[in-house]
């Protein structure tokens, strides 16, 4: 069996660290509203202003870092979402708290970003996707265990502690960023590289990966955004029980998260054509459950693992077609990411207060689901077409994936 190696881990901690500071907000806005005197929906900016942060930072913040070594980047980062949530936990203000959150976010893309690179390198060519779900999976763990702990915590001691607490998960990963993540031989690396970072555009796989993952991401969260009132008010669970489906979701995502990767592995295109089919199917097949208590949660935990099971491979498949400059591309798919958040859940909003009814999120994330199966299956028959033609040079994967992107 083969040993991971500890570099992972010290990524994966700070993808649970990260993961943290993104959701376990969602439980505390009450108590935040209420200690700095704002309304609900005014704490909510809390929230917004943290997902465009971080869309924003995953590109200008990896653009600058092109030239520099990835660990000293990854520290840097680190160090950033330290001081971020340490500004959160001391904040006397609203507007201190708000200047946190942005600080904390702006790492947030160029972590992922420039970790699902350095994660690929740290073990064979053949396991990429699982040591990149490896990194992610801190963030679905901390999805799990992470955000309702957090929320107890603060709940129980205050929202400050939660911070204080997620503060101290930082330093750790801090420390085993540097104990145990290998330096980049420096020759990879150097002047020149934010332009040959740009260059990674000018293919067309790598643009049509990126659309993958914005529809495909968005359409599992355009159903999830307002899981919350669908349960409560179509499925008629208790508000109560609302902080358990979410942990049964978050163990969908952990579940999909191991099974994407191997997944990956195996055959990188046909994989996410077929998970985001099903993802398709099982967001019509939620339309019905939706409205029944005990088909609603099986069908939640579904959707997280069929959703994030498509993560891995599409940060994989980006990586694959942007091979010689890839930190940039696997920066700009990140902020993709979230943005594919922000259309779901701003689509699934607009239906809702359309009076087409608390379950037309559900319909706004399949519809999204059928875009992102046609994006892939036109990504997949170009590349076919493209490696079978005599004329030109064709736009290839990294060797060691291209045997599973054509088998």
């Amino acid at each position: 069996m083969t040993r991971m190696p500890l570099g992972l881990l010290a990524l994966a901690v700070g993808g649970f660290g990260i993961g943290l500071t993104e959701f376990v907000i969602l439980g505390l806005l009450p108590e935040v509203a209420a200690d700095f005197a704002v309304s609900i929906p005014v704490a909510g900016h809390l929230v917004s202003g943290y997902a465009l942060s971080v869309a924003v930072g995953g590109v200008l913040v990896t653009a600058a870092t092109a030239a520099l070594r990835p660990k000293s980047v990854l520290c840097a980062l680190m160090v950033l979402f330290i001081l971020g949530n340490l500004l959160s936990a001391v904040a006397g203000d609203y507007g201190t708290m708000f200047a946190g959150r942005v600080v904390a976010a702006l790492c947030h893309g160029a972590f992922f970003g420039i970790g699902a690179v350095l994660a690929s390198k740290l073990v064979a060519p053949d396991r990429k996707a699982r040591a990149i779900s490896i990194m992610f999976a801190g963030l679905t763990i901390a999805n799990v265990l992470g955000v309702p702990m957090g929320t107890f915590l603060g709940q129980q001691l205050g929202w400050r502690s939660t911070f204080w607490a997620i503060t101290i998960v930082g330093v750790i990963a801090l420390a085993g960023l540097i104990a145990y993540v290998p330096a980049q031989d420096a020759v990879e690396r150097g002047p020149g590289q934010l332009r040959r970072e740009l260059g990674a555009f000018t293919s067309g796989q790598v643009w049509l990966s990126i659309l993958v993952t914005v529809f495909g991401f968005g359409a599992m969260f355009g159903a999830f955004t307002y899981i919350a009132p669908m349960l409560t008010d179509l499925a008629g669970m208790p508000a109560e029980a609302v902080p358990w489906m979410l942990v049964i979701f978050g163990a969908g995502l952990f579940t999909g998260n191991i099974i994407g990767g191997k997944a990956a592995d195996g055959n990188l295109d046909k994989s996410l054509l077929l998970l985001l089919s099903t993802l398709t199917v099982v967001l019509l097949v939620f339309t019905i459950t939706v409205h029944n208590p005990w088909a609603a949660p099986v069908t939640l935990f579904l959707l997280g693992a069929v959703g994030f099971a498509a993560v891995p491979g599409m940060q994989t498949r980006v990586l694959s077609f942007a091979h010689r400059a890839p930190t940039l591309a696997s920066g700009v798919n990140i902020s993709a990411f979230n943005l594919g958040n922000a259309i779901g859940a701003y689509l699934g909003g607009t239906t809702i207060a359309a009076g087409l009814g608390l379950s037309s999120p559900i319909w706004v994330g399949a519809g999204l689901a059928i875009i992102a199966v046609a994006l892939m299956g036109a990504a997949s028959l170009k590349l076919r077409r493209t490696n079978t033609s005599h004329s030109g040079t064709p736009e290839r994967p990294t060797p060691a994936l291209t045997r599973k992107v054509l088998s």
